[in-house]
């Protein structure tokens, strides 16, 4: 594991795991996967399916101990925090000198479903970021899917890279760089923008030795043609949304390589 502690800094964690609104009335990643693997073959956007989930059907009843579960400042929180403020300082020095300076998004932990500003988050869409709330949704279940459904690795490192991933939007959004017609090009870009931030902590002593190899395992595994293999058994490059796993590993590769993210664009 990474030596987190090393980090003072602590992000704007909102923590809503404890509250009214788990449960994806029982259609998982594993049934995500299955639907996206229907609408690639039918030549639609996966998206478009997943909209089609009713948020009242999401919204369940939380037990007061699962409530009591997530009270207080749990260690996922605190580690979600610790990933969070290390990337704020980052961007923070990274846009100083630019036309645009940093500002800081908010990370909400949850399970099942929550509201938001880009008509709710869900776990059906996996980790992601609403520019209309400047927000970052995140159900930490989805990584033992993810090692499941589509052989990652796994680990710490792994889930630190997706966050950083979902800042590296946050930075496009403020900059301007999200309003993009090309999806393959923003997700390479927020690859390498998650990987300068990593890149960045080589020499403070925070990764150990070969831990950076479980970023590029994540990568990998959500790589269009991963998911495209493992859903239905066919890879077609003209649907892809994110880029093939190969590009995906190459552009984290990049960002670490360098730490420096104007390399990027």
């Amino acid at each position: 594991m990474a030596l987190w502690d090393k980090i003072s800094n602590r992000g704007r964690v909102d923590d809503r795991r404890g509250t009214t609104g788990g449960g994806v009335a029982g259609l998982g990643l594993t049934g995500i996967l299955l639907l996206m693997g229907v609408s690639y073959l039918l030549g639609g956007n996966p998206l478009d399916v997943l909209t089609q989930i009713d948020p009242a059907s999401l919204e369940q009843s939380v037990s007061p101990e699962e409530a009591a579960q997530f009270a207080g400042a749990d260690p996922y929180e605190v580690f979600a925090s610790t990933v969070l403020g290390s990337l704020n300082d980052y961007w923070t020095t990274a846009l100083a000198n630019t036309a645009t300076p940093y500002t800081e998004p908010t990370l909400v932990l949850f399970r099942g479903y929550t509201t938001s500003a880009c008509s709710g988050a869900n776990s059906a869409f996996g980790p992601h970021y609403c520019p209309l709330d400047a927000t970052i949704y995140l159900d930490e279940t989805f990584f033992a899917e993810l090692e499941t459904n589509l052989g990652a690795q796994g680990g710490d490192v792994a889930e630190a890279y997706v966050i950083a991933h979902e800042v590296g939007h946050h930075v496009q959004n403020i900059t301007g760089k999200l309003d993009s017609s090309d999806s393959i090009n923003i997700e390479l870009m927020a690859d390498c923008y998650a990987g300068a931030w990593a890149g960045s902590l080589k020499d403070r002593g925070i990764f150990e030795l070969g831990e950076i190899t479980e970023a590029m395992n994540a990568a990998s595994a959500v790589g269009d043609d991963n998911i495209q293999k493992r859903t239905n058994g066919q890879i077609q490059p003209e649907s892809w949304t994110h880029g093939s796993s190969e590009a995906r590993v190459a552009a984290l590769t990049k960002g670490y390589d360098t730490a420096d993210f104007s390399k990027c664009n």
